[in-house]
């Protein structure tokens, strides 16, 4: 199995969790997006973290340069002791950035980032490079700001989430594609052949079994006609490392020649499939 990528050259999700059973100490559970815009004709990377702890739910804003050069960085702390909403305009290299967001009226499921109710805008010199939440007028209102030439686009979404063997979020692995619900159940504790499950839609699309062996891996399936591969690491899950976290990857790869033999590997498995079927008929 190759290493887990540093960082995402493609499309992809990152879940990582901190427990697999018995009591969790600290509810910490953490959402990245990270947006690819522009930033006077240059390229950055927008990420924009929602967090979610006992002493309530927080927000960060950050922005790298296209080398992952940290350009500047707002802190929202839990909102027990701060406002649901405001703005900071900071100076990056000669321009303006005006981060400003209103949570006054959001609303919150199970996880940490809000549902409805709510706008995070990012503007760059009166440009609105990034818009989260579904009150774009008021955003608009609210900022001054023109619409961006240049058109923004996600890049990734990583999660760490604490729990016991069941964990559930929802991921879309291409611009344009639906909403998947995804279910990642690993029970670690206390089986002798620990087996890890995957879920999408409901519907079971992978399965590692003797999971103590196979504690690292990758396995490629099938999403919205795109191959995605999938990477696990439990290994410290299953042996006991304290305080170690498990990592499941979702990693899209839709360019065509990374498709192309994916797609001839996948026809000619199916054609021995076939094969197979008939002899034994």
């Amino acid at each position: 199995m190759r290493d887990f990528p540093s960082c995402f050259g493609e499309s992809g999700v990152q879940v990582s969790d901190s427990s697999s059973g018995g009591a969790v100490k600290t509810a910490h559970n953490l959402v990245t997006y990270f947006y690819r815009a522009r930033r006077g004709g240059r390229s950055c990377v927008v990420a924009v973290t929602w967090s979610k702890t006992l002493m309530g739910q927080g927000l960060t804003v950050g922005i790298d340069d296209g080398d992952g050069q940290c350009l500047c960085k707002v802190d929202i702390k839990p909102w027990l002791f701060s406002k649901r909403k405001g703005s900071k305009s900071l100076e990056v290299e000669s321009s303006r950035v005006d981060i400003v967001w209103d949570l006054s009226a959001a609303k919150f499921g199970a996880g940490p980032e809000p549902l409805q109710g709510y706008y995070v805008a990012v503007v760059f010199d009166l440009e609105m490079a990034l818009l989260l939440g579904d009150l774009a007028k008021e955003a608009y209102r609210k900022t001054a700001a023109v619409p961006s030439t240049s058109n923004m686009a996600f890049v990734a979404k990583r999660e760490h989430i604490s729990g016991k063997n069941l964990y559930c979020t929802k991921a879309q692995f291409c611009d344009n594609g639906k909403a998947h619900d995804v279910v990642i159940e690993c029970d670690t504790v206390g089986l002798k052949d620990p087996c890890l499950e995957i879920h999408i839609d409901k519907k079971r699309v992978m399965q590692v079994k003797r999971l103590a062996w196979k504690f690292r891996g990758n396995q490629t399936i099938l999403i919205d006609g795109l191959p995605v591969e999938v990477f696990w690491d439990v290994h410290s899950w299953l042996f006991g490392v304290p305080g170690g976290n498990a990592v499941f990857m979702f990693q899209t790869c839709p360019s065509p020649e990374k498709l192309l033999p994916w797609l001839q590997g996948f026809k000619q498995s199916q054609l021995q499939e076939r094969n197979s079927r008939l002899k034994l008929s």
